[in-house]
């Protein structure tokens, strides 16, 4: 089989052949059928993830159908059509476990970064980790849905919104585009806060009720017409841009950072007292979250915007993802 790997850190991924891999006890094998580029595949390219030993194959935004079965699964069927994300299976003993979190697992496996993932022509993965995607879905369609789109659509609906709250989205980009087409499915009013007017039509056509220009407008005075939102989906990781948004909150409101900028948000204590305000972060998901996400975009027509590559195109798709000219996802077609 054909897989793309990071050899060395900050190097382009070496393609080479290899045997195709035999699931063990507990393992499920995936003919992979498309792999989203997700920024964070820059944590193995660039070998960031502490811990992480290369060579390693990336991609944790996987969909494609179970080839092979190993011992002891017997809840799925080979054919399958299934997804993959950034959740790679659980030890099932730790406290976070114990307490059914398990996506907080102490020792919990991550796709692409704990073993191979899905810049590859097949792939190993847990049992546990394995989505099922609706049917009709297409494959190339679902992989951003499972890291992006669960990220958004997890964090969202887990928070203290009801629908006809003001709900915010920072960012059109990846993560944002998706996460305010989720806000508007849920039922939120949604403001879509980006830099520059010329966004607006764009952040409308998604589903925002409303637009601020982050370049030209006081975050404190816009958000002030709708007294504040109940939460602000930062997806953008730029520091300073997410540290400016907590005078947009209402009361009890929430910051909730799903970008990952490398440099520390600023934040005035003040701003956080004054509306009994809080900040918190949010990773992506196990697998059913990552079916019901599927399901929900599904019912709802929800899709994110992708630029479509062949497995050999990686590095091009790689870098278009990281220079931030793709519009708004790269997919690998395998």
């Amino acid at each position: 089989m054909k897989a793309m790997v990071a050899k060395s850190a900050n190097e382009p991924f070496f393609e080479e052949q290899r045997d195709i891999p035999d699931p063990g006890p507990g393992q499920v094998r995936v003919k992979v059928r498309a792999c989203g580029v997700c920024h964070s595949d820059h944590l193995v390219q660039g070998a960031l993830w502490p811990g992480l030993a290369l060579p390693r194959v990336p991609g944790h935004e996987v969909s494609g159908t179970l080839d092979a079965l190993g011992a002891g699964v017997d809840h799925l069927k080979p054919g399958a059509r299934v997804g993959v994300g950034w959740y790679g299976g659980h030890d099932g003993t730790c406290p976070s476990c114990q307490r059914g979190d398990f996506m907080t697992c102490h020792n919990g496996k991550v796709t692409g970064i704990s073993s191979d993932g899905g810049y590859q022509e097949y792939m190993i993965a847990d049992a546990a980790a394995v989505a099922e995607l609706p049917d009709g879905m297409e494959f190339r369609d679902a992989a951003p849905l499972l890291c992006a789109g669960v990220t958004t659509y997890n964090s969202l609906r887990n928070m203290n919104a009801r629908p006809g709250d003001v709900v915010a989205v920072q960012g059109l980009g990846g993560l944002g585009h998706l996460g305010v087409q989720f806000a508007r499915a849920m039922g939120f009013e949604v403001v879509a806060v980006s830099r520059g007017r010329d966004k607006e039509e764009f952040a409308r056509q998604l589903g925002a009720h409303h637009y601020v220009d982050a370049d030209s407008e006081d975050i404190a005075t816009s958000f002030g017409r709708w007294g504040g939102a109940k939460v602000i989906l930062a997806t953008a990781p730029n520091a300073n841009a997410i540290s400016g948004l907590v005078p947009g909150l209402s009361i009890d409101g929430t910051l909730l950072v799903v970008a990952a900028p490398f440099e520390p948000l600023s934040i005035q204590p003040l701003d956080l007292i004054a509306r009994r305000a809080r900040v918190q972060g949010w990773p992506s998901g196990t697998a059913a979250d990552s079916s019901e996400t599927l399901r929900f975009a599904q019912q709802h027509g929800i899709k994110a915007m992708t630029e479509v590559f062949s497995l050999s195109d990686a590095n091009a798709a790689f870098q278009k993802m990281m220079d931030g000219s793709v519009r708004f996802r790269s997919v690998l077609e395998v």
